[in-house]
């Protein structure tokens, strides 16, 4: 397969939307909203924690789908071909994603959270707030990469293939590796719940969106996928807000309580943001890889798939747990940090290539 036309499939748009710009602050504004509202209607609230089916809520259900499947249409599993193409960059970034990120997370939460910062948070909620985030590091991200790379000239083709490739590998590796780092912080494993939350919030979704992706591509090509993704684009995001104002809904009393909670897990998901994005920027100067696929390879290295977390917290510890608020605070903390990541890595671009060609 030619990478001419996985360059023009890659990204949908050429860079972040308005809307996407300022994620942060709808999702500081859906904090407020959702804590109003569950002080203001706590009944509505009570009920919508009480339409469950084997663990899932099924509101939250909805609107993870809604969050979920616009993203994945943007997957295309036939740039796998191409991988080989960017060995080195693919073989970085799947380096940090797999054996780097998900474990550097978990020591920095059990350092910060279960160790330095205990006495200050809720007692006994410590083990909660690190098992949300092992599960937002365990998934690397998928759409939101497309728009970092973009923001920083990266190769469309190597971005769209190690997504792709990264999807594929996360439908078998995400349950075992959550299982794992679950299990060595001592926090029980629902074994079985983790399995339906991997098959409804990861298999079925794909399935999915590959389906209407190749109806839309089948009807009018590039253009009418385009068009479909335009659309779909906003539908994603107004349902990652809603989720968010629900979760705040249930966690508002405990957050108004204590709102140092939110900046104590921000932390450690900051160091591991930079380190995980440094590691792999300086693997890719130190083979050689040119700094167009460098780049996009430490945003993906980076970046996590937040929506799928706050699915699999939400699943697996219910919607009011430490684990569900702490992916929250991942959303939270996203946009700003990957913008961070997009100006370092343009502003060294004469440091890395002089390294790269030495």
């Amino acid at each position: 397969m030619s990478t001419a036309p996985l360059a023009g499939a890659a990204p949908a748009r050429p860079g972040m939307s308005t809307f996407e710009r300022y994620l942060t602050l709808w999702v500081a504004l859906c904090i407020l909203a959702g804590i109003g509202l569950g002080s203001w209607l706590p009944g509505l609230f009570a009920a919508i924690a009480s339409a469950e089916v084997a663990r899932v809520n099924l509101v939250v259900a909805v609107l993870i789908w809604l969050m979920i499947v616009p993203m994945l249409l943007k997957i295309d599993f036939g740039a796998l071909g191409s991988v080989r193409q960017h060995w080195k960059g693919v073989g970085v970034t799947l380096f940090i994603n797999w054996a780097v990120k998900p474990f550097s997370m978990a020591a920095l939460a059990t350092l910060f959270l279960g160790w330095l910062f205990a006495p200050l948070l809720p007692a006994g909620e410590g083990p909660s707030y690190i098992a949300g985030l092992i599960l937002l590091a365990a998934a690397p991200c998928t759409a939101m990469v497309f728009v970092w790379s973009n923001l920083c000239e990266g190769e469309p083709g190597y971005t769209l293939s190690q997504v792709a490739l990264n999807d594929m590998i996360m439908v078998f590796a995400f349950a075992p590796l959550v299982g794992l780092l679950l299990g060595v912080a001592s926090i029980t494993v629902p074994w079985d719940t983790l399995l339906i939350s991997v098959l409804l919030y990861i298999v079925v979704p794909v399935i999915i969106a590959q389906v209407i992706r190749r109806a839309a591509l089948g009807r009018g090509g590039q253009p009418a996928l385009d068009r479909l993704l335009k659309a779909l684009g906003p539908v994603s995001l107004v349902a990652l807000l809603t989720t968010l104002i629900l979760l705040f809904g249930f966690q508002g009393e405990a957050i108004v309580a204590r709102p140092l909670v939110i900046a104590l897990i921000a932390v450690p998901i900051l160091i591991q943001v930079y380190f995980n994005a440094g590691l792999a920027y300086w693997l890719s100067r130190r083979f050689g890889v040119a700094w167009c696929v460098a780049a996009p390879a430490a945003l993906i290295g980076a970046s996590n798939f937040f929506e799928l977390a706050v699915a699999a917290a939400i699943s697996l510890f219910g919607l009011n747990s430490g684990a569900a608020l702490a992916t929250v605070v991942g959303v939270l903390v996203e946009v700003p940090v990957m913008l961070s990541v997009v100006s370092i890595v343009k502003r060294t671009r004469g440091w890395y290539e002089r390294g790269a060609q030495a």
